[in-house]
């Protein structure tokens, strides 16, 4: 895969009174296809997913993501506005289903770069709240001589 964008996401997750915050630099690529746009990359050692590529596809209007993880640890979360979905979640420790359901999804992304920012709320199966999540990403063209 050639990768033509750097890609900065920033997740925070918020439980109990606090947050944690994430940020991972990586390269990939952003396509537009199909009324949707994919920003898709592979994970590193960093992540724990090693040999693993993440697609996080965002609908044209903003109603829908989907982040699906391929490899070793399969797993996808989908969020929805105004759909609570259950998801399939693979942890180094086994699997477990998760309620999922969006806050806010917003993008101003086009074949160029931009961003994508979105929240959801996770659950366990017996509608527990577990965390608010909050995630950031942000594509940019690396230049073409990048290595």
């Amino acid at each position: 895969m050639d990768e033509k964008f750097l890609i900065t996401i920033k997740g925070t997750m918020e439980q109990r009174g606090d947050s944690d915050t994430v940020e991972l630099m990586t390269r990939g690529n952003l396509v537009h296809k199909e009324n949707a746009y994919y920003i898709v990359y592979k994970e590193t050692e960093t992540t724990g997913y090693a040999g693993c590529t993440t697609t996080v596809k965002v609908a044209e209007d903003a109603r829908r993501v989907s982040m699906t993880r391929f490899g070793k640890n399969h797993s996808q979360l989908i969020i929805e506005k105004g759909t609570r979905h259950l998801c399939h979640y693979e942890t180094g420790y086994g699997a477990v289903s998760l309620g999922v359901a969006a806050d806010t999804i917003e993008h101003a992304l086009t074949e160029q770069g931009g961003r994508l920012r979105f929240s959801y709320t996770l659950d366990s199966g017996a509608e527990n709240f577990i965390s608010r999540n909050l995630v950031d990403i942000a594509v940019e063209p690396l230049p073409e001589n990048a290595e």
